[in-house]
């Protein structure tokens, strides 16, 4: 609930400063909100996890949309997608750098007893539970499989 407080409060600011590409990204995260809460039974309340999930998923569809802007040449339209996508950032928990998810994928591999690539699964399993919105799933992929493989 803190969040949507956060965003309602954000919106109002965004209006008042009449910066219209910051309100529609704070749109877009109240609008993802009030369907992910309407979309179970009931309206229920969303936990701190499941927005951090829906914020990460709002930022990479910006990323990927500018991406393919960009392949396109049509940085008319990838730079508003991109500056949405900063705007959303602001509201995840600050990401950890490479170093410190090497650090805490190396601390799993070595508590689980992992040897192998054949322990994958059961390394990106305990490292996606405890590195939860402070990381990119694709990163602690790439860093798990190194060290595994290494």
């Amino acid at each position: 609930m803190a969040l949507q407080q956060d965003i309602t409060a954000a919106i109002k600011a965004a209006m008042k400063a009449k910066d219209t590409l910051k309100l529609e990204a704070l749109r877009a995260i109240k609008s993802a909100i009030l369907l992910e809460q309407t979309s179970g039974a009931g309206a229920e309340e969303l936990t701190e996890d499941q927005e951090i999930k829906l914020l990460q998923k709002l930022v990479k569809q910006r990323k990927d949309s500018a991406t393919i802007f960009r392949e396109q040449n049509r940085t008319d339209l990838a730079e508003p997608e991109e500056a949405q996508a900063e705007v959303i950032q602001a509201f995840l928990p600050a990401q950890l750098s490479e170093t410190e998810i090497e650090a805490a994928v190396e601390a799993i591999i070595s508590q689980m007893g992992a040897s192998g690539m054949q322990d994958m699964g059961k390394v990106m399993g305990k490292a996606s539970q405890e590195l939860a919105g402070k990381a990119n799933g694709k990163t602690i992929s790439t860093i798990v499989k190194a060290k595994l493989m290494a």
